[in-house]
């Protein structure tokens, strides 16, 4: 299985709602990813197998020190096959190269055992408010 891994790689929205549908369990919404990682993120990352976009991760910072990890996801069929990890690895190494000091992710318990065992990353205290109904 050869996986390709591109910073600011080139995709389509209907291939970046597909996957994100399925690896978050929702329809697709039509949401325009393209126009929000170009206007809001650092970078992203975009794995392919072939032609097919099989993981990809949004890096996101505040234009300092600090970059955070949004929507990462991997297709079904490359789960558990350090996808994902290689992903957080590229982003991780194209935050640093940008100036970036810190890297962020908050995460749902289940997903502990990649962040901090596959990643590396340690635990921190951080807190959450949510905002209106969305």
């Amino acid at each position: 299985m050869v996986i390709s891994y591109h910073w600011r790689g080139d995709f389509t929205n209907a291939e970046a709602e597909a996957l994100h549908a399925g690896g978050f369990g929702h329809a697709p919404a039509g949401h325009d990813w393209k126009a929000q990682v170009e206007r809001y993120s650092l970078g992203w990352v975009c794995a392919r197998r072939s032609a097919t976009l099989a993981g990809f991760v949004n890096v996101v910072w505040d234009g300092g020190a600090h970059a955070f990890l949004l929507d990462t996801v991997v297709a079904g069929p490359w789960q558990r096959h350090g996808v994902g990890t290689r992903l957080v690895q590229v982003a991780a190494r194209e935050a640093s190269a940008s100036g970036c000091q810190w890297l962020h992710v908050d995460f749902e318990d289940h997903l502990g055992p990649f962040y901090f065992g596959a990643c590396g990353f340690r635990s921190t205290n951080a807190g959450l408010i949510r905002l209106g109904t969305g």
